[in-house]
């Protein structure tokens, strides 16, 4: 069975140009989503692929419909294929149920695992250069400005002893534990 999976990014667009193509197409179902392919909770795409069965074909407009991005796809793609269900795309000549479309699909993925393979070393490399150079990753060490100031005030108030320690985090805004680390950041500076 051909089954149509529609999505539009936003609200106010219309799905009727793919819903008209996936009826052409022969389409049973059609599932239609209106979110953003950056939302995780897609719950059309979640229902399409829980209701697959072997044989069926996922009929879509174009992958950018499908995927958010490149690992997105394949992951969605996976799924499907493990149901033993195909994909056809109809604006990308994407058919998996050919052996055309196989080969493009595990040529795909074998992109997405490059691409993850190169972003990995370069970082690597990065890293150990910056290593080199006596760097190191991380959030810098220390306090903002306005974390400074606070702490001269935190100090200058605890040291007066005329606010308890609970009053003094009510008044800065901070928690017990902040005000610690403002003390001791200060007495390490030397600012008395």
């Amino acid at each position: 069975m051909k089954i149509g999976y529609a999505r539009v990014s936003t609200k106010d667009q219309n799905l009727s140009l793919q819903t008209d193509a996936f009826e052409k197409e022969g389409c049973k179902v059609i599932y239609q989503e209106k979110v953003s392919g950056a939302k995780t909770d897609r719950q059309e795409l979640r229902k399409m692929i829980d209701q697959l069965r072997e044989g069926d074909i996922v009929v879509i407009w174009k992958l950018d419909r499908l995927g958010r991005s490149l690992r997105d796809l394949i992951n969605i793609m996976t799924e499907i294929q493990d149901k033993k269900a195909g994909l056809k795309s109809l604006n990308d000549s994407i058919d998996t149920t050919t052996p055309h479309g196989k080969l493009t699909f595990h040529l795909f993925a074998a992109l997405a695992e490059f691409e993850k393979d190169i972003i990995r070393e370069r970082t690597k490399a990065g890293l150990e250069a910056a290593r080199a150079r006596g760097r190191r990753g991380g959030r810098p060490k220390g306090l903002t400005k306005e974390a400074r100031d606070k702490a001269m005030i935190a100090e200058t108030l605890y040291k007066q002893g005329k606010m308890s320690v609970s009053e003094i985090c009510k008044h800065l805004g901070i928690a017990r534990s902040t005000l610690y680390k403002y003390l001791k950041q200060e007495s390490a500076q030397g600012n008395h």
